[in-house]
Order: C-alpha cells, then structure tokens, then sequence
C-alpha cells in the first residue's frame, strides 16, 4: 500500500536535476487530460519540452516529503506558460496554489488554454482569467485552437 503524498510542499524554484521527474509529471497529466492529442504528438513534444520549454521559463514545483514534484508550473514574464498536476492528485489544490503564487508573487496576468481542454478553462476562469482573443493554431502551428486569458481586475 503506497502512502499518501504530503500535499502541502511550498511552491519553490524547481532544480535541473528535477527537469526528468517534471517531464512524467507533463507527460501523466498531459495523457490525462489533453485527449485531442495522439501518441505521436506526446511523442513529438516530450524531447522539446525537456530540451527546449523547460529552459525558456522560471520553473515552480510543488514536491513531496521526498523531493518528488506533484504538480509545477512554468512562468516566462507576466506569461504563466505551463502547470501540470500529477492526474491522481488533480482536485486537491495544488494547481490553484501554482497559480495564486504565479499572480501574486510572479506578476502572472495572462495564460494561453488549448481550447479543447474544457476542465482548465473552467479552473483559469475560477482563478479570475477571462478569454481575451483566440489562435485557431497552437505555438507549433498545429491545429489545436488556443484561447488567450487575461486576469480579470
């Protein structure tokens, strides 16, 4: 019987030796929740998110007693470009808690949702964020539509 996590880490600058746990983390929600995406476009994006993403934003993590990250998030600016939850443990705050920090301490005002992505457009719209325009193309050119959220004042 495994243990229950301790939910309640700080949010705190991930490390670079964590970038290969994070990338699980992207990968178990991604599969979780990004359904319009196949296997070959997880496939495609992993190596950029390890080798390219993860080094164009300031990376936060909130880990267990262990080390291990249970959810991140990536911030680029006052852009919250990425937040990922391990998908058992969507539901018990760890991503609103990513995201109050992103706004409150990282001056985040803006985040991009693929549009067929209902469950995070309802959790941004929560936070405060309203869609403010539309891409019919994701930032790889491919046609999965975003739809870009600015924080309500």
């Amino acid at each position: 019987m495994t243990s229950e996590p301790d939910l309640n880490g700080a949010v705190q600058p991930a490390r670079r030796d964590q970038w290969s746990a994070l990338l699980e983390v992207w990968e178990a929600s991604v599969r979780a929740t990004h359904h319009f995406l196949a296997e070959a476009d997880i496939a495609a994006l992993k190596p950029l998110i390890l080798n390219e993403y993860f080094g164009q934003v300031d990376l936060f993590a909130v880990c267990d007693s262990a080390g291990a990250p249970l959810a991140f998030m990536g911030v680029a600016e006052d852009r919250l470009e990425m937040l990922f939850v391990r998908p058992e443990l969507r539901g018990r705050g760890l991503g609103g808690r990513l995201a109050r920090h992103a706004v409150a301490r990282l001056g985040v005002r803006a985040v991009d949702v693929n549009e067929q992505n209902p469950e995070a457009l309802a959790f941004y719209r929560h936070l405060g964020f309203a869609v403010a325009g539309r891409s019919p193309l994701d930032g790889q050119g491919r046609p999965f539509a975003l739809l870009h959220m600015t924080l309500r004042s």
